[in-house]
């Protein structure tokens, strides 16, 4: 089995991890792994926005997330389990990561309440 990249925190870049938060997918998984006291598998991410996203693609974007340096994976078995890299990217990079989460938070709560504004009630 192939080996898991994972950059030393010195090779980590403003660039990649701009790149890796630019999907606002990627931004939801991030999110959550932040948020979760445990690893957070793959599968835990297989409906995001009321969607399902086939696991090619939730492959692709943990592979992004990875090789930024924002996660840090470990097989377990059958099990790919993912945790934030946060004290390491906090140490290198302050509060960027932690500014650009909020933002998207508050993005997601304006679309989420124009939205709910634009449904009509039945």
């Amino acid at each position: 089995m192939k080996p898991l990249y994972h950059p030393a925190a010195a090779d980590i870049t403003v660039e990649g991890i701009l790149y890796a938060l630019s999907d606002p997918v990627r931004v939801r998984i991030y999110a959550e792994i932040v948020r979760s006291d445990c690893p957070r598998t793959c599968s835990n991410f297989l409906r995001i926005d009321d969607r399902t996203l086939p696991k090619s693609t939730l492959s692709q974007h943990f592979k992004v997330l990875r090789e930024a340096g924002l996660i840090r994976s470990e097989r377990k078995g059958v099990e790919m389990r993912n945790t934030s890299r946060c004290e390491e990217l906090r140490e290198r990079f302050g509060d960027m990561v932690g500014a650009i989460i909020d933002a998207y938070k508050e993005q997601f709560a304006r679309q989420d309440a124009a939205a709910r504004r634009e449904t009509p009630e039945v």
